[in-house]
C-alpha cells in the first residue's frame, strides 16, 4: 500500500532538506520511493512543496487533491493553502510559525487570523512551535529536522536508522544537534 507524505513551507525553511532525508531514509529501508519538489519562489519567501510517496511499488510521485496520508507544514499559512490535498482520516501537523509574504509586507493585506483554529475545525491537525524547540536547541536552522521528526513518529517509521541518516547527509559539526531536533519532533506527536 502506497503512502503519501506531502511536506510544504516556505523557500529557505529546509524544506526540500527535510524531504530529501525522509527519501533517503524510506528507500534504505527497502521501499520504493517517489519524490517530487516543487520550488515556487522560494529564494523569496514562496511557496515549496515536497511530495513523498512509498510503498511496495509506487507508480507516480504526485499527490493527488485528497490523496495525503499526512500534510507537514512549516509554515500555517502553507497548511491552509494546501489543505485540501489531506486525505478524510488524514493528519496534518502545522508549525505555528508566520512567514510574512510581499503583499502582507508591503501592506497591501494583513497575515489571516485564527489560521490554527480553522486548520483544527477542518482536519484532524496537531499544532506544534518547532521554532521555539529549535531555538531551545541553540539554532533555528534544525526547526526542519524536528518537523522531519513528527513524520517519522505520524507515519510509524521509527525504524530506519536515522541517525545513520543524518550522519551522512549533515555537516558533522550539526550531527548531533539534528539528530537531537529529530527526537524532539518524535516527542512532539502522539
Amino acid at each position: 500500500m502506497t503512502k503519501s507524505i506531502l511536506l510544504v513551507g516556505v523557500g529557505g525553511q529546509g524544506t526540500i532538506l527535510a524531504s530529501k532525508l525522509l527519501t533517503t531514509g524510506l528507500m534504505e529501508a527497502g521501499y520504493d520511493v517517489k519524490m517530487s519538489e516543487i520550488h515556487g519562489m522560494s529564494q523569496r519567501g514562496g511557496s515549496v512543496s515536497s511530495q513523498v510517496r512509498y510503498g511496495d511499488k509506487v507508480e507516480s510521485p504526485v499527490i493527488e487533491i485528497g490523496g495525503a496520508d499526512i500534510l507537514v507544514s512549516f509554515e500555517k499559512m502553507e497548511a491552509l493553502r494546501w489543505l485540501k490535498y489531506l486525505k478524510p482520516e488524514g493528519k496534518a501537523v502545522v508549525n505555528d510559525f508566520e512567514i510574512e509574504s510581499m503583499p502582507i509586507l508591503n501592506g497591501k493585506v494583513d497575515y489571516p487570523k485564527g489560521i490554527n483554529e480553522e486548520l483544527v475545525e477542518q482536519a484532524n491537525a496537531t499544532i506544534i512551535d518547532a521554532a521555539t524547540k529549535a531555538k531551545e536547541l541553540g539554532n533555528s536552522k534544525v526547526m526542519n529536522i524536528i518537523l522531519l521528526g513528527t513524520v517519522v513518529k505520524s507515519m510509524g517509521l521509527e525504524e530506519i536508522d536515522w541517525e545513520k541518516i543524518i550522519s551522512g547527509n549533515v555537516k558533522e559539526k550539526f550531527i548531533d544537534m539534528n539528530i537531537e531536533a529529530m527526537k524532539i519532533g518524535m516527542d512532539l506527536v502522539k
